[in-house]
């Protein structure tokens, strides 16, 4: 496994319904779920939301009602709208979560030949892995061996020129612009050609 392989920054971003017109909604069951789906503790979601850990606490349990604000910060806390307390998905319904990453404030991985940002790490059970990674490398001869893994990958060249080298095409040589999509069980490395450091945009699926 080579120190560019996804696999570890999958295994780093993986963590680990019913008819909403069916039953009247419980609040402080509905919270509880969407509480433990995450797997967060009282107190990781309490301090997530902004609220004092006995009030989540009650919530949850029915003892009080939230006031508004309450309700406010608890869907902030867990990424989704107030609507989205009070109604529960559907088997396949978008959860409507969201992630903003500001610029250099991803997560930072660093290794030999590139240097990783992981983004929205935040974001917990997503079905894809995006990462911003400065390539180091300028030959093949630093990897060992091919990167291959499961999974769909997307590759855009955000500045440099780069050489991706995958193991049944030949080397396709990528500028400003330029993107690919490709097998990631298919061996690929990349290098950068130009005389500095290329950034790129990679964008894995999580399968």
């Amino acid at each position: 496994m080579t120190d560019r392989d996804p696999k570890n920054l999958i295994r780093i971003a993986r963590e680990s319904g019913q008819d909403a017109q069916a039953v009247p909604l419980d609040l402080g069951v509905r919270v509880r779920e969407l509480r433990k789906a995450r797997d967060w503790t009282l107190e990781q979601a309490a301090r997530q939301a902004g609220l004092a850990r006995s009030t989540l606490s009650k919530i949850e349990n029915g003892q009080m009602s939230p006031t508004y604000d309450a309700l406010k910060k608890l869907a902030t806390g867990l990424e989704i709208s107030v609507p989205q307390l009070f109604t529960p998905p559907r088997p396949g319904q978008v959860n409507g979560r969201m992630s903003v990453t500001r610029t250099g404030q991803g997560t930072p991985q660093a290794t030999v030949t590139y240097e990783h940002e992981l983004l929205a790490d935040t974001l917990t059970k997503k079905q894809m892995l995006p990462y911003r990674a400065r390539v180091r490398a300028r030959e093949m001869s630093e990897f060992d061996g091919w990167v291959r893994h499961d999974g769909e990958e997307f590759l855009y060249v955000l500045t440099g020129v780069i050489r991706l080298y995958t193991e049944f095409y030949e080397p396709v040589e990528m500028r400003r612009g330029d993107s690919a999509y490709y097998d990631a069980s298919m061996g690929h490395n990349v290098v950068s050609v130009s005389q500095e450091d290329a950034n790129i945009l990679w964008v894995t699926s999580l399968v």
